[in-house]
């Protein structure tokens, strides 16, 4: 039976990984991601989940060995956070040519330089065409949930890809929020316990995995790796519903929040989104037609779903936790500007940059940023991207 317990978000999705059945946990502690793994660690030592915890010297060697136990049919577990994921990127870019269904929390965090330990998504933006399933939880009960999903997801076999969870770092990581636990024999029926791989390297039936992509057969792999991939949004679909129809909390790949009349609506990916919706309360009581539009898939992304969001608005203002230098705003906003190409009277789009390395972004600013959206459809034109709360 479930239960509600008060607990740090980290350790809740290290219980989440332990009723899930993980056969093989392999990481490296790196903040602000260490929690959940030290709490693995203890897990398994103490002999609550039957799996093996192997400490690695690296972030490329956690995801080597997460390939290698995969590879070998046993249900992986991961998690990293920025200069990690930096080490890692060359191996995570071959998970998914392999098929291997690894899951990986990504603690988000900036990557340096300066040095920050802090929260934004500039880790998460680095590696976001990598050809891994990627989802943002806003809070933590998403974040416990996001993981029993991400294992049936990745294990579909029409699937057979590895799912990245995000979850900003210290904010929703070192937090201690309230998060339903679900009982072993509920997560049972949801999650087969064991992993069925169709593909097992065997010595008995020996066979290639990772072999040489000559020019002749390269194209094709990677024109593969994008069909599975959004494909795969029919399986998230299902899976999101079974969960939401098993346990009554539903996910969808877009949340709307007040956008029914909508005039003009801000866009936020991961813990943002609580604190917006805030901002949304007190513009609709001045009388703003304001909403809220929470991307929660982020890869594949649902174009269909953020369409029908937004059909409707005059003005977006998106709010962006990374840069992508040299160009005109951050990487969301660019790929929100680029999926209304095509269509007819199309809302103004206006991109901000807030709240990089953990700095704070106020309700205020979540209201400043809807004004100048605002101003920017009174002149029928985007504003110039702009960072929010530089000094001097």
């Amino acid at each position: 039976m479930s239960k509600r317990v008060g607990i740090e978000v980290s350790l809740g999705v290290s219980e989440a990984v332990k009723l899930s059945n993980s056969d093989c946990i392999a990481a490296y502690p790196i903040t602000p991601q260490t929690h959940i793994v030290e709490h693995l660690s203890e897990i398994v030592a103490n002999g609550e989940l039957d799996a093996e915890f192997i400490p690695v010297e690296s972030e490329h060697s956690a995801m080597s060995v997460c390939c290698g136990c995969s590879a070998a049919g046993a249900r992986t577990y991961t998690a990293t956070s920025s200069q990690g994921l930096v080490l890692m990127s060359e191996i995570v870019h071959i998970v998914p040519s392999l098929r291997l269904p690894i899951v990986m929390t990504l603690a988000d965090r900036s990557i340096s330089g300066p040095i920050s330990i802090w929260n934004d998504h500039t880790d998460a933006m680095s590696i976001r065409d990598c050809g891994w399933i990627q989802f943002f939880a806003e809070n933590g009960q998403e974040s416990f949930d996001a993981h029993l999903q991400a294992f049936k997801i990745a294990e579909d076999k029409r699937v057979l890809l590895p799912v990245m969870v995000h979850m900003d770092g210290f904010i929703l990581t070192h937090m201690i929020e309230p998060i339903e636990f679900l009982d072993q024999s509920e997560v049972d029926k949801f999650l087969p316990k064991n992993y069925e791989p169709i593909m097992q390297l065997n010595p008995e039936k020996p066979f290639t995995m990772g072999a040489v992509g000559i020019p002749e057969i390269y194209t094709e792999a990677k024109k593969v790796n994008d069909y599975i991939l959004q494909e795969s949004k029919k399986v998230i679909l299902e899976v999101w519903k079974d969960f939401g129809d098993k346990f009554g909390r539903y996910f969808n790949p877009i949340e709307s929040y007040k956008t029914e009349d909508a005039d003009i609506v801000l866009i936020t990916m991961g813990s943002f989104g609580e604190i917006a919706a805030l901002a949304i309360d007190e513009l609709r009581k001045e009388g703003e037609k304001a909403g809220l539009v929470k991307i929660r898939l982020w890869r594949p992304f649902p174009y269909q779903e953020f369409y029908n969001a937004i059909q409707n608005v005059k003005g977006i203002g998106v709010i962006d936790r990374a840069i992508t230098y040299g160009t005109e705003g951050g990487p969301v906003g660019i790929e929100i500007r680029s999926s209304l190409y095509d269509m007819p009277n199309k809302p103004v789009v206006t991109d901000f940059i807030a709240g990089l390395a953990g700095r704070d972004v106020k309700i205020n600013d979540f209201k400043q940023m809807y004004y100048k959206t605002k101003e920017a459809v009174k002149q029928g034109k985007a504003l110039p991207y702009q960072f929010i709360g530089v000094r001097g």
